[in-house]
């Protein structure tokens, strides 16, 4: 499996994954450190985020299916973050993203899922599936350009609706 983040975003974003520290970090609700007055509010992966990640971790998961991408941009302030759920299952594999919303509508997010969705497809994924609530229009957007289709409704987890979205290597 091949760990590098490829260059699918928009020139002036990159990928940089979360080391454990930072994850334990932001389980922690603590900003990790460099990383104060880099991040708008919202650009930060949650506390319940990170400790799924490092739950996931912990239970045998490797890092790389597991853990967060933070989404910089090329003046280094963090604009989000995005990463797969767990380790691909079946050849399936949920991903997941957010950008602060101070940096929406610059083609952050778009990136973010092609990033990985060339990732999941190069180490041998054949369906990546989204989640997204029914009134996250802008989500929907995102994952109808990249080519996702749409595949129905079911109940979260948290007892939410949400409509399942995938994309076929």
């Amino acid at each position: 499996m091949t760990e590098a983040v490829p260059a699918a975003l928009p020139s002036r974003f990159s990928l940089r994954p979360l080391a454990l520290r930072e994850l334990a970090d932001l389980a922690a609700s603590r900003v990790p450190a460099g990383m104060d007055g880099r991040a708008q509010p919202g650009a930060l992966p949650p506390a319940f985020v990170a400790q799924r990640a490092l739950d996931r971790i912990a239970q045998g998961g490797s890092a790389f299916w597991c853990a967060t991408f933070l989404v910089v941009r090329e003046d280094g302030e963090l604009v989000g973050g995005c990463g797969f759920k767990g380790e691909p299952a079946d050849g399936h594999v949920e991903a997941a993203y957010g950008i602060a919303p101070v940096h929406r509508r610059q083609g952050a997010a778009a990136g973010a899922v092609r990033a990985l969705l060339d990732l999941a497809f190069a180490n041998g994924v054949r369906e990546v599936l989204a989640e997204i609530l029914p009134e996250n229009g802008a989500s929907i957007a995102v994952v109808r350009k990249l080519g996702f289709r749409f595949d129905g409704i079911r109940i979260d987890a948290d007892g939410d609706t949400v409509g399942m979205w995938v994309a076929c290597c």
